[in-house]
């Protein structure tokens, strides 16, 4: 049985190479013997169904190198045509006194189809339609593959350069630089005959034209000398079969007339050309119109329905076939994998690479049931969508999932794999925060809010218009779940960007700016480093939304500093404008809060002491810096008024650091990031002379 499969395959093999030159001689017998007229139509309709199929094939290819074989499709095509007019006008020419069906029925069809009973206006309308595949669409084919071949065999030599320079640079691997080198001289060898391949066009429009002269004057020549013809049934008879025959011939001429405006020539390729146009037209996507187009013309009135109906049942057929095989094939790929054996585990197990991690009690899982309009989700997608553009990175995906070691009402938020927050939300209740201007207290479980701390009550729906009247603001649950979680993705938004989302801003601002780029990494600043940096400038509250500024300001300031640390420093001086514009708009004053001039000198000694120390200011004075400042900024905070503590450069980094867990809305600046031209108002003044051990602070009249 084996055996018997394996010689099949050999005499189908054998007989897919024999089927072009087999095709080769028919055409070269048909322009020689004379044929029957039903073999003309069968001829006829077989052009136009190929003519079809081509089009289609055209249109549904990504690029145009996916249909090398078009060059030499469009030659045998256009070879076929050329034969079928041969042999039609020898019929014509031959057999036209005995009627306008001498040449077939196909013939005769379009020829009364365009005459409609006025011969001259058929011969009118069938020169606007040469004018119309010759003028306009072969001329504008021609003219673009003139100029696709010259800009494409004159970036040639560039192309082979840039091969060989990140061969040698080693991005590249000699297989890869050889399939380049492949894929660039295949791109020239294709745009360089799409020249040569545009005349199979042109020159079958011109010989339509001749040919239908010929059948015309040859026919009333013949008609009224050999076969003693009036003049008038001499016309009526040759003109009709002349326009007819012309017709049939340059309908498919139109369509391939079209699709090598779309696809240029042929190019070179490791397959055969059978192979190349079996796999090229083996797609249900081109035979599908074919058979609906064929099926629309069968049944259209005075057409020869035994001819095209058949033909477009062919194409039918062979479209249901190749859908039919495609979708086997899919369903052997995207068949689901076996189940794991129960003694194995997998690496999904005991990893989870999600970055934002929200876990939901079973008691909160109708937040996000699409059943019940999943209000939590929606409200998910709304938050980072929004942090997206405050923040200038793409925040990613939050994974939403059920955690039974919570309780009912609990939700946990992670991120990087690390709890930082964690609290309860009644999925039937509403929460009343407490506005600090209150009426009337209301009954409820009382909570206090867990994105702002604020004293808050929990109460039935019903309770709701009581609460607002009592000065209450009121939210629902999914409401209180999301402003937590954007809350914590703002504190966390450094611990969410990697060298990936570093990447992603170099890739879109290259865009752009390819000469920032490229004169920022890989050197003076690798990748790793430019993470660092938007790291750092994140974990302050700085955005990345102008991220060309921040870029220039990488560039310069790489080539002062090395250190990171002081690097960091060097960018936020530059981009001190962007900084300052996200505490208070343009036009206000910056409110600062400064520290005394001999505190200020105590810390700078500190912090030149202890360089490499993480916390260079001493323990007890540090505890007391934090208290005043945090004596000055709670009046403040609660007033909702934006401000910064402003130090030297020196001092910067360490105040920030010790601030930043007991005031993280609190920016620390240093004086030389403050713009020249912004006006400052300085709100208060922490310590004083000789006031270092009580840090007493001072707030202007």
């Amino acid at each position: 049985m084996s055996q018997m499969a394996l010689n099949r395959r050999v005499w189908l093999n054998a007989g897919k190479g024999a089927i072009l030159p087999v095709a080769i001689l028919l055409l070269v017998m048909l322009m020689v013997v004379p044929v029957p007229a039903a073999l003309l139509d069968v001829g006829f309709i077989t052009n136009i169904m190929v003519s079809l199929a081509v089009l289609m094939v055209a249109l549904n290819v990504a690029r145009p190198l996916d249909f090398s074989s078009f060059p030499t499709v469009l030659l045998f095509t256009t070879l076929l045509r050329l034969a079928l007019n041969v042999a039609s006008a020898r019929v014509v020419l031959v057999n036209g006194h005995t009627g306008t069906n001498a040449a077939g029925h196909v013939i005769e069809a379009f020829g009364n189809f365009l005459i409609g009973g006025d011969y001259a206006v058929g011969i009118f309308v069938f020169m606007i339609l040469m004018i119309i595949n010759l003028v306009v669409i072969t001329k504008g084919a021609g003219r673009v593959s003139e100029v696709s071949a010259r800009f494409t065999l004159d970036a040639m030599p560039g192309k082979q350069m840039a091969i060989d320079a990140d061969l040698n640079a080693g991005l590249l691997t000699p297989e890869e630089a050889k399939f380049r080198r492949q894929e660039v001289a295949t791109e020239a060898d294709f745009y360089g005959s799409m020249d040569g391949a545009s005349k199979f066009v042109k020159g079958d429009a011109i010989a339509g034209v001749l040919i239908l002269m010929v059948n015309i004057i040859g026919g009333l020549i013949l008609g009224t000398v050999s076969h003693s013809l009036s003049l008038k049934d001499a016309a009526s008879t040759y003109v009709l079969l002349a326009i007819g025959d012309a017709l049939v011939a340059q309908v498919p001429a139109l369509l391939l007339s079209i699709a090598a405006a779309a696809i240029v020539t042929r190019v070179s390729s490791p397959f055969d050309l059978s192979g190349q146009i079996t796999s090229q037209f083996g797609s249900a996507k081109a035979w599908t119109p074919v058979a609906a187009i064929l099926a629309i013309l069968g049944v259209l009135p005075g057409m020869p329905h035994f001819v095209i109906l058949p033909a477009a049942a062919v194409a039918g057929t062979i479209a249901w076939k190749l859908k039919k095989a495609a979708d086997a094939r899919a369903m052997v790929v995207e068949a689901p994998p076996a189940p794991p054996a129960p003694h194995l585990i997998g690496w999904d197990e005991v990893s989870d690479d999600a970055a934002l991690c929200l876990e939901l009690g079973f008691g909160l899982i109708g937040l996000v049931d699409e059943r019940k309009g999943a209000p939590l989700m929606a409200r998910i997608t709304g938050i980072r969508r929004q942090l997206s553009r405050e923040l200038g990175f793409v925040v990613p995906i939050v994974r939403v999932r059920d955690e039974l070691s919570l309780g009912p009402n609990t939700y946990r938020i992670s991120v990087a794999g690390v709890v930082v927050g964690e609290d309860e939300i009644w999925p039937e209740d509403l929460l009343a925060l407490d506005s600090g201007d209150l009426l009337d207290k209301i009954q409820g479980r009382q909570v206090k809010d867990p994105t702002f701390g604020l004293d808050a009550v929990w109460i039935p729906p019903s309770q709701r218009a009581e609460a607002v009247v009592a000065g209450y603001t009121v939210v629902d649950p999914a409401t209180v779940a999301a402003t937590h979680l954007n809350q914590i993705i703002q504190t966390a938004a450094a611990d969410l960007f990697g060298m990936d989302e570093a990447q992603k801003l170099l890739d879109a601002l290259k865009d752009s700016a390819p000469q920032l780029v490229a004169n920022l990494t890989p050197q003076p600043l690798p990748l790793a480093a430019i993470a660092g940096l938007c790291r750092a400038l994140l974990s302050e509250g700085v955005p990345l939304k102008d991220f060309r500024r921040i870029a220039e300001a990488m560039v310069e300031a790489a080539r002062e500093e090395t250190d990171p640390v002081q690097l960091v420093e060097a960018v936020r001086q530059r981009i001190g404008a962007l900084i300052v514009q996200t505490i208070v708009p343009v036009k206000m004053p910056l409110p600062v809060v400064t520290l005394d001039g001999s505190l200020e000198g105590l810390l700078n000694q500190a912090v030149r002491t202890g360089r490499d120390a993480v916390h260079p200011i001493e323990p007890g004075l540090a505890q007391k810096i934090v208290q005043a400042v945090g004596g000055v900024a709670g009046p403040l905070l609660r007033e909702g008024r934006r401000f910064a503590v402003v130090t030297s450069p020196i001092v910067r980094r360490a105040l920030a650091r010790l601030l930043s867990p007991h005031l993280p809305d609190v920016p620390v600046l240093s004086f030389l990031e403050i713009p020249d031209g912004k006006p400052v108002e300085v709100v208060a003044v922490v310590g004083g002379e000789n006031q270092h051990p009580m840090l007493e602070t001072e707030v202007p009249a």
